[in-house]
């Protein structure tokens, strides 16, 4: 169970209602306005809700996220639309390389 944290209480959910609201969030983002950044995550579990996630599939990588200017849902790229992913990339390209992009 994950728990999630609003300023009335604590609300208890399910992993697989916790990824829900990912993708959910990940369908609403425009990629024009979109806010993009990486970190380091294991490539099979990007959000880290796996504990029990063998160690032989584990595999560190950079992982790219994006997210509503006006949400703080941050979601994996391999959850996003492939047109929004293409969208960003697309953006990050055609951007300077003295531009402030993590790609």
């Amino acid at each position: 169970m994950t728990t999630v944290e609003n300023k009335e209480q604590a609300v208890e959910m399910t992993t697989e209602e916790w990824l829900a609201i990912r993708k959910e969030a990940g369908l609403k983002i425009d990629p024009d306005t979109a806010e993009v950044c990486w970190w380091w995550a294991q490539m099979a579990d990007p959000y880290g809700v796996f504990p029990e996630l063998a160690k032989e599939r584990g595999c560190i990588g950079r992982v790219y996220f994006a997210c509503s200017p006006e949400s703080d849902v941050w979601v994996s790229f391999h959850d996003l639309p492939k047109a929004t992913v293409d969208a960003l990339r697309k953006k990050a390209d055609a951007m300077d390389d003295d531009d402030d992009w993590p790609f």
